[in-house]
Order: C-alpha cells, then sequence, then structure tokens
C-alpha cells in the first residue's frame, strides 16, 4: 500500500471510530430497530424502516415509528396473524411516495416471506449462496417479495439490481443485519452472510465524499459505483469495508472534512 493510500487509511479509519458511536443512534433512522429485541421484530422494523429512508430524517423516523405504533410495536406477531380487515388501518398511512396501497402491499408481502419462505434471513442468505454475492441475494429477495399479487406501481419502492440500481437502503438494512458492530451499533444478528461481502449503501453524501477522496471515480450513483466504492474500500479492510459508510457519511452530512 502507498503512503498516500495508508495515511487516506488512517483518516478513514479515524472518521469511522468517531461516527460508529451509539451517540448518533439519536438522529439515525436505526433507532427503530433498536427499539426491539426479538430477532424477527429487529428484522421487521429494520426493514419497514430502510424501505422509507429517503429524506429528512427525523420526518423517516417519525413515519417509521407510527408504522411500528400502528402495529401494536409487535411487528412480527402483526404480519404473522394479521387479516384483511386488520390492514384497513393503514390506509391513514403514507410517507411521501410510499402511500398507503404500497405499505398494505409491503406488509402483505412481508407475511408471505415469514408464512411460506422461513423470513427474511433465510431468503436473503438463499439468494447470497446462489452466487457468494449481495447482488445475487437482493436479486432473489425481490423475485420472492413481489411473487403475491401487487400493483407494478410499488416495485419502485424496492431496488432493482439487474436494472442497475445502487440499492443503498437495501445495502443498509443488510449492514444492519449482518455487520458485527464492536461498538453496538450494527446488529450483527444474521450470521451465514459474510460481512465482508457487503456493499457500500452509497448516497449522495457518501459519493460526494468518495469522489472527493479519489476512491470513486464513476459519476452517477449506480450499483457500478457501488461495486468501485466498496472494492477500493475493501483495500483499506477487506473483512470489513463498510464500516467505512460511517466514514464517508459522517464526512458528508457534518461537513467534517479535516
Amino acid at each position: 500500500m502507498s503512503r498516500e493510500n495508508i495515511s487516506l487509511k488512517e483518516l478513514l479509519d479515524n472518521k469511522a471510530e468517531k461516527y460508529d458511536r451509539p451517540v448518533f443512534i439519536t438522529t439515525d433512522p436505526i433507532q427503530i430497530p433498536k427499539k426491539f429485541t426479538k430477532k424477527e421484530d429487529i428484522e421487521i422494523a429494520g426493514f419497514l424502516t430502510s424501505v422509507i429512508a429517503w429524506g429528512r430524517r427525523d420526518m423517516i423516523i417519525r413515519s417509521a415509528s407510527r408504522l411500528m405504533s400502528m402495529m401494536g410495536n409487535q411487528p412480527y406477531e402483526f404480519i404473522i396473524n394479521a387479516q384483511e380487515k386488520d390492514l384497513e388501518s393503514f390506509l391513514s398511512f403514507k410517507y411521501r411516495t410510499f402511500s398507503s396501497s404500497d405499505c398494505i402491499t409491503y406488509l402483505r408481502a412481508l407475511k408471505n416471506i415469514y408464512k411460506f419462505h422461513g423470513g427474511l434471513e433465510d431468503v436473503f442468505t438463499r439468494g447470497y449462496r446462489k452466487e457468494g454475492t449481495i447482488f445475487s441475494a437482493i436479486q432473489y429477495f425481490r423475485s420472492l417479495f413481489f411473487e403475491i399479487i401487487h400493483e407494478h406501481r410499488c416495485e419502485k419502492h424496492l431496488s432493482d439490481v439487474t436494472k442497475g440500481s445502487a440499492a443503498k437502503r437495501i445495502n443498509m438494512f443488510l449492514r444492519w443485519m449482518v455487520r458485527k458492530d464492536k461498538n453496538g451499533v450494527d446488529f450483527g444478528i444474521w450470521k451465514d452472510i459474510s460481512a465482508s461481502s457487503l456493499m457500500m449503501p452509497l448516497d449522495v453524501h457518501s459519493g460526494r465524499q468518495s469522489r472527493r477522496l479519489g476512491i470513486l471515480t464513476r459519476k452517477q450513483n449506480d450499483w457500478k459505483a457501488v461495486v468501485e466504492l466498496t472494492s477500493n474500500l475493501r483495500e483499506y479492510d477487506p473483512e470489513d469495508p463498510i464500516k467505512y459508510d460511517f466514514a464517508l457519511f459522517g464526512m458528508g452530512v457534518f461537513n467534517d472534512i479535516d
């Protein structure tokens, strides 16, 4: 590794350590699944929160909290046992372009995943084992998630990596579930997907900082950019490359570039 790369690694390591702290959970959507202790509750809360995780973080947290409350703060029990009449209350739920009908479809899809496919972890793990990649995990999950009858418009809220999407929100969800965090931020409750295989949850902030630092050259925030950036980050930490999500996001959001 060149002297320049060593210096950049030191910078990223320092920033990752700075922002990978529970204190930042108070302003991060991960606080929603942090309210739960049951594995399935954490998974469902994390997934639904990630689905609506765009826009202002306070609004994301407020809407995700409301969604959990509407499920009696027992998301797994609600999902498994909900009848069609129980879903009618969600006709009042909306977050930006995620409509009430989208919400109800996603609740139905989750019920199908847990009742007939073993749950979120099993589905993602089976997809991961197909090719040993997060790409195959997301592709497989998406195909099963939308096997139920649904309106096509609902699909836009779950990124399609086969069409080149950066899949920021689903990669963030996978970081939460897979990465074992010594500081207690990410959950690390999924054991059969390797943290070394995780892909960067690329967004405007992390993309801007990555280009400024010279570790991303592609101009679009798409899957090819995710692959390029994650590959470069693996040079700094092959076992836990996505810890640098904390560094790049923190540097971008808080303009912490020194």
